[in-house]
């Protein structure tokens, strides 16, 4: 087997574009002014989202970290926003990220992510500048027409006609039989959110981005993670998702300053864990800290580099674009 996989996965056609691509968003940044930045791979903490999994190590050199449990991180963001905090003002970066249990056609345990922040941006005025750079990148190779910035609310309006904010799990779960959703085992009673990411998934995401960016913005509150949320009825967080032929892109935050709010969060996301028989995940405070010492107003996004390669390159699957697939690692 070994000796059939030592080759790499793409052809060198594919590898100038990955550099061509990389090259021109470095060209994007500079012109306007954001710093590249670089941040460690490594952290004592990680990510508590009950969705994401991270890869665990120990670390077994000199100093008072010996022993001590490392995790890869999922993203670079808590790094970046102690940057952000100590005022590096607007910054990018591209980073290889690691994500334990997915692969798949659109996933791969470890993969390029270009992050960036922009200091007194909110969400709406990123999702311009998102605009700009995926049409910058994709425009020669994907005819788009005019971006498309359909709220949550109004995407399961049109797609499912229900409310989101307001339907309960049982019309959630009438809809999904109506629409021939299959049901996965052990789906709660009490929780809408598992049921709108079902109904996301199978029934609204692959009607999005039909030749056309398109962003989904103004999240349930309950799906704000690190976004602040906005008061209203119902209050939203202010968070977006960029989609392109059905496929996510990005996913952006007006990016939430308190340290307090966001502590209150990361506990919730480990009660969530213990509730599912996850490990808990140790806080990140030199992030709380770099909160309560001040982040500037700002808005940042995640763009998966990979996923974009593939769409310029007209491909079907990650596997097509990256060097060397998981299978071949």
């Amino acid at each position: 087997m070994a000796a059939s996989c030592w080759r790499p996965g793409v052809d060198p056609a594919i590898l100038r574009l990955r550099a061509e691509l990389l090259a021109r968003i470095r060209a994007f940044f500079a012109t306007r002014g954001v710093l590249e930045v670089d941040t460690p791979a490594l952290s004592v903490a990680a990510i508590g989202d009950p969705h994401l999994a991270s890869f665990a190590t120990v670390y077994s050199g000199p100093g008072s970290r010996y022993g001590r449990t490392l995790y890869l991180h999922t993203s670079p963001e808590f790094p970046m926003k102690r940057l952000l905090a100590a005022g590096s003002g607007c910054i990018y970066q591209i980073a290889r990220v690691f994500r334990d249990g997915e692969a798949g056609r659109l996933h791969n345990p470890e993969f390029t992510l270009l992050e960036w922040y922009r200091v007194g941006f909110d969400h709406r005025r990123l999702m311009d500048e998102v605009t700009e750079l995926a049409t910058e990148l994709l425009g020669g190779r994907v005819s788009l027409a005019e971006p498309e910035r359909l709220s949550y609310r109004a995407a399961f309006q049109h797609h499912l006609d229900l409310d989101p904010h307001r339907a309960t799990v049982a019309e959630l779960a009438v809809c999904a039989e109506r629409f021939g959703v299959p049901i996965p085992p052990g789906m709660p009673a009490d929780e809408t959110d598992p049921w709108l990411d079902l109904l996301l998934t199978h029934r609204i995401e692959p009607r999005l981005g039909v030749g056309r960016l398109t962003f989904l913005y103004d999240y349930p509150a309950s799906q704000a993670a690190l976004a602040r949320l906005r008061p209203g009825d119902p209050p939203v967080g202010e968070r977006f998702e960029l989609y392109l032929d059905g496929i996510e892109l990005a996913n952006g935050f007006h990016e939430l300053g308190d340290a307090g709010e966001q502590r209150r969060r990361f506990e919730a996301e480990n009660a969530a864990r213990r509730a599912r028989g996850l490990p808990e995940m140790p806080l990140d405070e030199h992030l709380l800290a770099a909160l309560a010492a001040g982040l500037p107003d700002c808005a940042g996004v995640a763009l998966g580099f990979d996923r974009l390669a593939m769409l310029a390159a007209g491909k079907q699957s990650l596997a097509e674009v990256l060097t060397f697939p998981f299978e071949r690692a």
